[in-house]
């Protein structure tokens, strides 16, 4: 697979829902990658890049930032609250708001800096006991608490369970977003991403497939 594959599917994809082409983001989930294959990504033109952990993307992304200034990074893994600073200066969306702590966290912060990246709230579709979210009969009243806080929340972010049909829950989260007046939906992943185009994902997250299988560390 490539980038080109990607972004064709991705296209088709856009053209079968009957949504304007260029509607959806790619999310280039650049975790673990080597950085040659993700400087090569950045030599084809993309710009949307998505990292899990905080202090990889602090070691990786600060200098090939000062080379492309346009590079929108989003982090989409679980965020602790000692990290929160360091993400809100590093990262242009966060994709796993997760619980109270961490929108108070995020609200006194944004004060402080006088800015706030884009906020995705995550929602635990499957209500997985081990899985990071807020569970779907508490997202309204979460949504309804971020907003009072001024937080920036674009829109709502999934990750099925990996045993269950994923339309299921992106037809959930797509409920839960419109009713809430929310726009923008992160849901899709390698395997199920056309699935979720075809329910109104504005945000695929997209990793091997662009970068090829991920480096394990020697040892």
């Amino acid at each position: 697979m490539s980038l080109q594959e990607i972004t064709d599917r991705i296209h088709k994809a856009e053209n079968a829902a009957g949504r304007a082409e260029g509607s959806v983001k790619l999310i280039a989930v650049s975790k673990v990658q080597p950085i040659d294959r993700v400087e090569a990504v950045l030599g084809l033109g993309h710009r949307i890049f998505g990292e899990n952990r905080v202090q990889e993307a602090a070691g990786k992304w600060p200098a090939l930032m000062a080379r492309y200034a346009d590079v929108d990074l989003h982090l989409i893994g679980p965020l602790q609250t000692n990290k929160v600073r360091q993400a809100m200066e590093l990262g242009h969306a966060i994709h796993s708001l997760d619980r109270p702590k961490l929108a108070n966290t995020l609200a006194r912060l944004a004060q402080d800096l006088g800015a706030c990246p884009d906020l995705f709230i995550q929602v635990n579709t499957g209500n997985e006991a081990q899985k990071a979210g807020v569970l779907p009969a508490d997202a309204d009243d979460f949504v309804k608490d971020c907003k009072s806080l001024d937080l920036p929340v674009q829109g709502l972010m999934c990750i099925p369970p990996v045993d269950e049909e994923p339309a299921l829950h992106f037809a959930l989260l797509a409920k839960i977003a419109a009713r809430n007046g929310l726009e923008g939906l992160s849901m899709g992943m390698s395997g199920d991403f056309e699935t979720a185009i075809a329910l109104g994902a504005t945000h695929v997250r997209v990793g091997s497939a662009i970068f090829g299988e991920r480096v394990k560390p020697q040892g």
